[in-house]
């Protein structure tokens, strides 16, 4: 006699995984064997889709990359779906651009899951505030050139420029600016205000990724570079500031054509 089976309970889980700077190689093995167990991923703007070919062909894939700001993807809105989607399907993994704990909100996705009691892992991913410049051969540090770094937020979180950037600024450590490339102007001035117009500049975009557009020079000449070079708004962009741009194969050249022309 046929009998009614039971609804099988689902084991929820949640795991963070940072997936890297950009290019889909730089993510962890320990984040690629995360993605092969996924019944869900959530996956952000800047992770690159090819990644998903990780995941079995039958979990679901869910985009919640939120690029243009749309309320649509807010982050209350991916917490409440990330914790839905392990209570129903179980394991999901949040895949994120970059680190997970590097302006990635990552924290806010992981006290959210416990306030459920869910399960959770963490994988950390390549940080582009390291990564991209060093693929571009600048260190963020260097004996003799600079002792520590700083990693800024252009922004703060109403909008405003990030009242750090001056005492940044003012140090003799390599600074990195994340999400500040529409406020280059303003920092460039902060910079030139205290004499430091002079100061080796980067600004790379897509970094790590085919798409990669850099622009070396100085403080005095970095936006009109950044423009030369094709540098916008439609993708991410990093800043640095320091005098380990120095280093760059590119700046040797530029600083010879400033010497001879001044």
């Amino acid at each position: 006699m046929a009998t009614v089976t039971e609804k099988q309970y689902i084991d929820p889980k949640i795991t963070l995984v940072g997936a890297g700077p950009g290019d889909p190689d730089l993510i962890s093995i320990k984040g690629v064997n995360a993605l092969k167990t996924a019944n869900v991923i959530l996956y952000d703007a800047l992770v690159d889709e090819r990644l998903l070919d990780y995941a079995p062909q039958e979990s679901i894939k869910v985009y919640v990359g939120n690029p243009s700001g749309d309320e649509n993807f807010s982050q209350g809105v991916v917490n409440q779906l990330m914790v839905d989607y392990a209570l129903n399907f179980g394991h999901v993994v949040r895949l994120k651009g970059g680190d997970l704990f590097v302006f990635g909100r990552g924290y806010e996705e992981l006290d959210y899951a416990a306030s459920y009691s869910i399960e959770t892992a963490i994988i950390p991913g390549i940080s582009s505030a390291i990564s991209i410049p060093g693929l571009q051969g600048i260190p963020v540090t260097h004996s003799g050139s600079s002792e520590s770094l700083w990693i800024l937020s252009g922004t703060d979180s109403k909008g405003n420029l990030s009242t750090e950037l001056r005492d940044a600024a003012r140090s003799s450590a390599t600074v990195v600016v994340l999400l500040g490339f529409d406020r280059l102007a303003e920092i460039v001035a902060i910079y030139q205000e205290i004499g430091k117009g002079g100061l080796p500049t980067a600004v790379i975009q897509n970094g790590s990724m085919t798409n990669e557009k850099t622009a070396i020079g100085l403080v005095n000449t970095i936006i009109e570079t950044a423009e030369e070079k094709g540098i916008d708004n439609t993708g991410p962009v990093l800043l640095v500031f320091g005098a380990t741009v120095e280093l760059h194969h590119d700046f040797q050249r530029i600083k010879q054509f400033f010497e001879s022309s001044f």
